[in-house]
């Protein structure tokens, strides 16, 4: 009979669990879930002998890739679409878009250097983001016949050439 007893009152404290052991649970889940970084060896074994090599792609030569693309972009317009002029104008747009604000993010980097932080970071990426806004607005109210599709497609492709740099190192 004891038995029975004790069974039930497992059972029915197993069925009402506190919020505290609920918690409980949750905290030995989450260290179940610690990231511990590669060293040195694992990390060459994984990706190879060139991982602990310090990447070639810096900021300036990104935003060097970015306004060749947009003057790329400018020419295929201009050899391709009707009323080439406004079109091309447009990429160049598109791609100023993309590019100087970067060249804004990449000239604070160099000159904040080592000392940056993260929230220095996020806030050189806020303004980056200001930067872009501002000039997407100014280019709406002040650019006559602009192009939307030849300035947002160069806008993509040059923001997409980070990613392509990266991808080459």
């Amino acid at each position: 009979m004891a038995e029975g007893r004790r069974d039930s009152t497992a059972s029915s404290q197993a069925t009402s669990v506190s919020p505290a052991a609920a918690h409980d649970d949750w905290d030995v889940e989450q260290q179940d879930n610690n990231i511990v970084p590669l060293t040195r060896v694992e990390a060459e074994q994984l990706f190879g002998a060139d991982v602990s090599r310090p990447s070639r792609v810096t900021p300036f030569k990104v935003v060097a890739a970015q306004m060749v693309v947009s003057l790329v972009a400018a020419l295929i317009c201009w050899l391709f679409l009707s009323q080439p002029g406004e079109a091309a104008r447009s990429a160049l747009l598109g791609g100023a878009v993309c590019w100087i604000p970067g060249a804004l993010f990449a000239l604070r980097l160099r000159r904040v250097g080592h000392q940056q932080s993260v929230m220095g970071l996020m806030v050189g990426e806020a303004i980056k983001m200001g930067v872009t806004v501002t000039m997407f607005v100014v280019i709406a109210e002040f650019v006559p016949d602009v192009r939307w599709l030849p300035l947002l497609l160069t806008y993509l492709v040059a923001l997409k050439t980070y990613w392509v740099a990266l991808a080459l190192r």
